[in-house]
């Protein structure tokens, strides 16, 4: 991948964004940036060049428009090896943008907040930052996309061991994530307004699960497995349990303890369960824990070793 020599970095999350913005200024890199961060970075000290300036074309209708722009675009887009392509980036003196550093306006944590209204949640669909981090991550061979600042030092280590380039594995990797997230974003605007609408059964439904932990292993112990959960908790599940003690589950133990959840949720009253590769082995009920569990295991002593237990209730 050809050396980095200019960023664009426009973030809602600022976290780490002024060390990292630092870092690549120590590197020679040149700063565009917009808005708030561009005040953030000017703040700390860090020679940043407005976006309104890149594109002498000024930020619009309350800052809905600012970067969706040919000169930004076709920056990011450029086939650097393409020798047409090049000779249109000189003829319109595009200077070309080599990363782009983008999260996005938290519409998902908006959503959350109590009595939200539809026109807040729509000024939280970000427009400008998917269509960048999506031009960025297509020309991958020749772009970075890094859009979390959890990527940020590993980005910045390797830009120092490399003179200021990244590999073209490390740029696909993030390429890769971007598609990821800007899916998973449109995905929860999808769902949102699709509530709104009242659509309870909607014609297209798009399902997105965020990886929670590596497995112990899968159905069988050659078998690799990840456990993804959902986004938004809703009542008990196994994605917002959490282990105490002992090894990292498997895939069977997964199947195990979502059976005994779903059982012992039918009771109010002190219950438990034993299960064994997925089915009952016995299930009780009574006043209080113990004897609920003493009913239970009385339902197949033998079948019972090597089991999963299941309570609804604290263990005291």
């Amino acid at each position: 991948m050809p050396k980095i020599k200019r960023a664009l970095i426009s973030v809602a999350n600022k976290k780490g964004i002024v060390d990292f913005a630092r870092g690549l200024t120590d590197l020679g890199i040149e700063i565009l940036s917009t808005g708030g961060t561009a005040r953030v970075l000017k703040e700390a000290g860090i020679p940043v060049k407005e976006v309104s300036q890149y594109t002498q074309s000024p930020s619009m209708l309350g800052g809905r428009v600012k970067t969706l722009h040919p000169r930004i675009h076709g920056a990011l887009l450029a086939l650097r090896d393409d020798p047409h392509q090049m000779e249109e980036v000189r003829k319109h003196s595009l200077e070309l943008i080599d990363m782009v550093v983008v999260n996005l306006y938290p519409f998902f944590e908006v959503i959350q907040k109590e009595g939200v209204t539809l026109e807040e949640a729509i000024e939280n669909i970000d427009i400008g930052g998917p269509t960048m981090l999506r031009s960025a991550a297509k020309n991958f061979p020749y772009v970075a996309a890094v859009n979390s600042p959890a990527q940020y030092p590993q980005i910045l280590k390797e830009l120092k061991e490399n003179d200021g380039s990244i590999s073209e594995d490390t740029s696909l990797g993030l390429a890769i994530r971007v598609f990821q997230e800007v899916s998973t974003y449109n995905a929860f605007i999808a769902k949102y307004l699709a509530k709104h609408g009242r659509q309870k059964f909607p014609e297209v439904l798009n399902l997105s699960f965020k990886k929670q932990k590596d497995l112990r292993y899968g159905e069988n112990p050659h078998q690799k497995a990840a456990f993804y959960g959902e986004w938004e908790k809703e009542g008990r599940s196994l994605s917002s349990a959490q282990k105490i003690w002992g090894k990292n589950l498997s895939f069977n133990n997964l199947l195990d303890l979502d059976a005994a959840l779903n059982i012992v949720e039918e009771f109010k009253e002190p219950a438990a369960v034993v299960i064994k590769h997925t089915n009952p082995c016995g299930v009780g009920s009574a006043s209080n824990l113990e004897e609920a569990f003493r009913k239970a295991y009385s339902g197949d002593p033998l079948s019972a070793f090597g089991s999963i237990v299941g309570l609804n209730k604290v263990v005291d």
